[in-house]
């Protein structure tokens, strides 16, 4: 069995030669690495979110039973061209830099690692929450230059304090729900809209069955979805104008489930309070972008997920995956399950 470690930044090929060896010691191994996170992700050959050249990936495939990659593009030229490849393993939560389509028709099994940065994308939206309702990133700028003003303290100007506020989560997934469980320990009353949920709720969790019933109670909203076709615009200007005045949006889950310039539209009217993004309509931002104008938004770069338990624990699930597969046992976390029969 030979795995070409396809390593990056963040899913480094030394963090995943670890994993691979607690999983599968007797693999042989190859090693390639992109440049991402320093150079961004982006469309390449048909699929979305991914860094590095198909050309030099065909050639690092050469004799490889398995891809193990985090970021590369994964594309049908590339599936093309490697007749000796059996599977792919993904370290995301969704294999979106790799075409399932193809893979299938090429008769490649996909692996991906769901809930790998659920932990640290939990953490970091909690952070945005507390950052929007109390403006600490604006006022730091502020002291940092020489400016300490006492107006902050005005009762117009103050925002909600989290307890006892009614905290609306759009997705209730390994994020969501860990989200949830941090808003009820800090007293916030905690209402959940997914469509989507198979599981039942723990107590003092309140299910909607309707995202404006959502947004109409909710002090403070919170994405959590993952990005389909369907959803895609999920919460434009009928939604937003919804949600109570002075209330807080924040998005760290996908650009495309919100329309940044109706969000921009609406913090400049002060129909909200705040908001905090941790995804962005473009990444990276133009510099000239009215998001970095726009009062009481905060914004991070697309770097919730990014922890080191996170990128140890997206190798350690993928080469457990591809241990089983190696074993004749199926994987836990198949994209194509008809690959297997």
């Amino acid at each position: 069995m030979k795995v070409l470690l396809s390593g990056d930044g963040f899913v480094t090929v030394d963090v995943r030669a670890r994993a691979l060896a607690r999983h599968l010691p007797e693999a042989e191994t190859v090693s390639l690495a992109n440049e991402w996170p320093l150079e961004p992700v982006g469309d390449v050959g048909g699929v979305r979110e991914a860094q590095g050249d198909e050309e030099r990936l065909i050639e690092a495939l050469r004799g490889c039973d398995v891809c193990f990659t985090h970021t590369q593009p994964v594309t049908e030229k590339v599936l093309a061209a490697s007749p000796d490849l059996t599977m792919v393993t993904v370290c995301r939560g969704g294999p979106v830099n790799a075409d399932a389509d193809a893979a299938t028709e090429h008769g490649v099994l996909l692996t991906f690692t769901p809930g790998r940065n659920a932990t640290a994308t939990a953490e970091h939206s909690v952070a945005m929450i507390m950052a929007a309702v109390r403006q600490i990133p604006q006022r730091h700028a502020e002291l940092v230059t020489g400016e300490w003003r006492g107006d902050y303290y005005l009762y117009d100007q103050v925002g909600p304090e989290i307890a006892g506020s009614t905290v609306g989560l759009v997705g209730y997934g390994a994020i969501g729900s860990r989200v949830a469980a941090i808003m009820m320990a800090l007293g916030a009353r905690v209402v959940v809209y997914d469509p989507y949920l198979s599981v039942d709720l723990p107590s003092g969790v309140e299910r909607v069955e309707d995202l404006d019933a959502l947004l109409a109670q909710s002090s403070i909203v919170t994405i959590h979805a993952r990005e389909t076709a369907e959803n895609r615009g999920l919460i434009g200007a009928r939604e937003l104008a919804l949600m109570p005045a002075g209330s807080i949006l924040v998005n760290c889950a996908r650009g495309g489930l919100l329309d940044y310039d109706a969000l921009c539209d609406v913090l400049d009217s002060g129909h909200l309070f705040a908001a905090a993004c941790d995804v962005l309509p473009f990444e990276p931002l133009p510099p000239d972008h009215r998001i970095l104008r726009t009062p009481r938004l905060t914004v991070t770069p697309h770097l919730a997920g990014a922890s080191r338990q996170a990128a140890e624990l997206a190798a350690d699930i993928g080469a457990a995956d591809i241990a089983a597969f190696v074993r004749g046992e199926r994987p836990r976390y198949v994209a194509n399950p008809t690959v297997l029969g």
